[in-house]
């Protein structure tokens, strides 16, 4: 949180200086034309060329007075110039100016979000999940607090929150009332479960994914309101038990859910008005036209059907889980939508 109350206190001291030496061309003007009954243009020339220093001259010989109030005018717009110019010249070399303009980028980019996913953590879960997120070209926006942090996240083109996930204002900022998944990753199993808690309360339509460190947590978890709850640990350890036993079954599964060798698993929910929806799988022609493979179809309040005959009907509103060539289940997406 420091480099925003630093980049704060830059832009209120550069705006406290665009302010003083707009008063003092002001006060200049207003004081020929007092002084030295002046006209307003010759009274706003006269503080112009005073306060720019180019020495071009008086109109009209000044009276003492007059040329006394130059010399305080001098003084001050000086003052008022060298401290604006060192101000601007501290946001420009620490490159808070870039910061500053990113941020309200960024700003804009986040009040325009709606039906966005959260990422609680940017530590080593959450960032893999933002690069997931980013490759599939999701909206997300990630709240994170530590600096370490918030320095890799700019140096990204992520959207992001600095500040404690668990807190209302930092989630109410987050947009986690527009949002439609929260993905909870803090290291903390108790941050975890608060934050599982706050978001239900806030946003109880929210489909909560949440990070576990062990079966204890898991419960927790759920009882506050987690839909799914995910063991980094355990998943990693059958991963590895997976490896040794049915190496050729992990390469499998590594290369359709990371993409490899242009091999995808997706998800895709039958649109209303569909031309899929009430044939079977085999009149469609999924996979004769696409080369796509129907592993599963989920029914609203069903279980899942695996691995579906040729002769299952598919209805407008069920979810296909899919496996084929990416670019394939792209061109299904697509023309589904």
């Amino acid at each position: 949180m420091a480099n925003n109350n630093d980049t704060l206190s830059l832009t209120t001291r550069l705006q406290l200086a665009l302010l003083a030496i707009l008063v003092v061309a002001l006060a200049g003007t207003v004081g020929f034309s007092v002084l030295e009954d002046m006209s307003p243009l010759e009274s706003l020339y006269m503080t112009v060329i005073t306060l720019s220093t180019v020495g071009f001259g008086e109109i009209t010989p000044l009276h003492p007075g007059g040329r006394i109030f130059v010399i305080i005018l001098i003084i001050f717009g000086v003052a008022s110039a060298t401290f604006g110019a060192s101000t601007l010249g501290q946001i420009i070399l620490e490159g808070q100016l870039r910061k500053i303009l990113g941020r309200r980028k960024m700003e804009s980019k986040i009040k325009k979000l709606s039906g966005h996913c959260i990422i609680a953590g940017f530590g080593r879960v959450g960032r893999q999940v933002a690069e997931e997120y980013a490759n599939r070209k999701v909206p997300f926006i990630v709240i994170e607090k530590n600096e370490d942090s918030l320095d890799t996240l700019n140096l990204t083109n992520y959207n992001y929150i600095a500040g404690e996930a668990t807190e209302d204002e930092t989630l109410l900022a987050a947009k986690v009332m527009e949002a439609r998944v929260l993905v909870s990753t803090l290291p903390s199993e108790a941050d975890n479960v608060y934050l599982a808690l706050t978001a239900r309360h806030i946003n109880p339509n929210l489909f909560i994914i949440a990070r576990a460190d062990n079966p204890g947590g898991e419960r927790k978890l759920r009882r506050a309101g987690a839909d799914t709850v995910v063991s980094p640990h355990i998943l990693g350890g059958m991963r590895m038990a997976m490896s040794s036993l049915r190496p050729n079954v992990v390469d499998f599964m590594q290369m359709t859910s990371l993409g490899d060798e242009g091999l995808g698993v997706e998800e895709i929910s039958i649109p209303v008005g569909c031309r899929f929806g009430g044939k079977t799988l085999i009149e469609s022609g999924i996979k004769a036209e696409y080369g796509v493979t129907v592993i599963g179809i989920k029914r609203p309040n069903q279980k899942m059907q695996i691995n579906p005959p040729p002769d299952a009907t598919m209805f407008e509103k069920d979810i296909l889980i899919l496996v084929g060539s990416s670019k394939e289940l792209e061109r299904l997406t697509l023309e589904m939508s």
